[in-house]
């Protein structure tokens, strides 16, 4: 699994990468954008500062350059700014705005990226994924989640390519299911799901 072979680098190697992966000018092509074509490429395929945690395998990361390091191996993940900087240009089109101020969701920092084609990525750094897990539920809201941070994409492209990434698919919805074949386990909280099925 290339997230694991990506994981097994040294730190000097992985902190190189992570800080080449912030802000890259990646607009399409999905080769571009896998840790095969990283690899293939002569180079090893970076998780910011991502590592295999303890739930699961669920990838980690340190602070917010870190998660758009990571997320940049799959997909773009470009001018990363602050929640406050994003809303101040953008009205309501990345997730969060008032969830990041309600201390229920224990979200310690929330920042937006944009991905190849301009829609926002909202990325959470969420150290107590289970007070996030438990806020979810009350919300209904889905969310691809590590072991402590969570991201929120909305172009179809950028959910698609996030399929690689080693994230789960966070759903509290009490009807959930994944289909035949997908991975599912359970949640931190009751009634929440962990899946590699993103949905549609």
């Amino acid at each position: 699994m290339h997230l694991r072979k990506a994981l097994t680098v040294s730190a000097t190697v992985v902190a190189l990468a992570a800080a080449g992966a912030c802000g890259s000018s990646q607009d399409s092509g999905d080769a571009a954008a896998t840790p095969a074509s990283a690899a293939s490429a002569g180079g090893t395929p970076s998780a910011g500062a991502a590592d295999p945690g303890t739930a699961g395998g669920l990838p980690q990361a340190s602070d917010m350059a870190s998660v758009a390091g990571y997320l940049n191996e799959y997909t773009p993940c470009q001018d990363l700014a602050t929640g406050d900087e994003y809303d101040a240009q953008n009205d309501g089109e990345a997730w969060g705005t008032d969830e990041a101020q309600d201390p229920a969701w224990g979200i310690e920092e929330r920042a937006v990226c944009t991905d190849g084609s301009g829609r926002p990525i909202a990325l959470l750094i969420a150290p107590d994924m289970k007070k996030f897990q438990t806020a979810a539920k009350s919300s209904g809201d889905k969310f691809l989640v590590g072991e402590d941070f969570a991201v929120v994409p909305v172009g179809s492209q950028a959910i698609q390519d996030l399929r690689q990434s080693g994230l789960k698919y966070l759903t509290c919805k009490a009807d959930s299911s994944a289909p035949s074949g997908s991975a599912k386990s359970p949640g931190l909280v009751e009634g929440c799901v962990l899946s590699d099925d993103f949905g549609s």
